[in-house]
Formats: C-alpha cells, structure tokens, sequence
C-alpha cells in the first residue's frame, strides 16, 4: 500500500478519485490519524454516496475515536447505500458491526 505522502502526491493530480481518496482514509486509520481520516471518508462518501465500505470504515474510526453513538449512525446510512446498490456482502457485514455495537 502507498505511503499517505504517495497518495496526497497523487490526489494533487486526481483530487476526486474516490479509489485514492479510500486508500488514504484507510491508511490515516491505520496510522492512527482518526479524524483525519473520517474528513477523508467524508470526501469519498460526498463523491460517491453509495461507497458502503467507505461507511463501514468511517464507523471503525468514530469508534475508535470514542463517537459509538456516531459509528452507529454511519453503519445504518453504509447499509441503505448497501441495500440500494445491491450489495449484499457489505450490507452483511454492516448489518453483523452494528449487532455489535448493540445498535
């Protein structure tokens, strides 16, 4: 996986990719820069509200960041943007992380 330096190099040249701007939010996660990375989950969701996995992943991070109330908001509207897109494995996976989070 790119460097988050990489992918803001290659997000100067495509700055609405929602493939890079993904790839970014999940490595700001990875490196522990949470609210960066929900700003870039915003991004991709704003581009492509259907992103089921850019949801799924901006409630990991609101979790993270102590925000269940928040994740479970985010995980309801990532399993509309699943069910209407047909997508029966994130909505699946969505469905299982707010059983979880008791929601």
């Amino acid at each position: 996986m790119p460097s988050i330096e990489q992918l803001q190099k290659l997000l100067q040249a495509e700055p609405d990719d929602t493939f890079l701007l993904y790839a970014l939010a999940q490595e700001q996660a990875k490196s522990g820069n949470l609210g960066d990375a929900i700003a870039t989950y915003d991004r991709v969701i704003a581009l492509d509200p259907g992103h089921a996995y850019a949801w799924f992943h901006r409630a990991r991070a609101q979790e993270q960041a102590g925000s269940p109330a928040a994740a479970a908001e985010s995980l309801r509207a990532g399993l509309r943007a699943a069910q209407a897109t047909g997508d029966e494995k994130a909505a699946g996976e969505i469905t299982g992380y707010l059983d979880d989070l008791g929601h």
